[in-house]
């Protein structure tokens, strides 16, 4: 297996930019241990680890979104990394949105930029 730099800080968390394979589009920002790693390379179906609920997260194993990686990159120091993916479903975001950066600043606001593909409270139920 490929091994990454996972020793870079105490969590073993290394992140992982999330682009649109054909667009090029940054869909997300996620973070990644040596399991999520493991299950990624094995299935070929992006594997992140939940900060917020500290464990091994499928991507769209709830809301059925799941992201198929088509192609890895590693940077110099072995300790990020960027799937290029085909989003399944439309949608990256738990919000609903097909980006998580949907929002951009305009002077000291934020402006919705994105359509919503989904409602949240549909697909998760809260």
């Amino acid at each position: 297996m490929i091994e990454l730099d996972f020793a870079k800080n105490e969590q073993g968390l290394l992140p992982a930019i999330v682009q649109d394979a054909a667009s090029g589009e940054v869909l997300m920002l996620a973070y990644i241990n040596r399991q999520s790693w493991r299950r990624t390379l094995e299935t070929g179906k992006a594997h992140y680890w939940s900060r917020s609920r500290n464990q091994l997260w499928l991507k769209g194993e709830s809301s059925g979104h799941v992201q198929l990686v088509r192609e890895i990159l590693v940077d110099c120091d072995r300790d990020t990394v960027i799937f290029k993916v085909e989003q399944l479903g439309g949608a990256a975001c738990h919000k609903g949105y097909r980006s998580c950066f949907f929002r951009r600043v305009d002077g000291d606001s934020l402006v919705v930029t994105g359509e919503q593909v989904f409602d949240p409270a549909e697909v998760y139920g809260n």
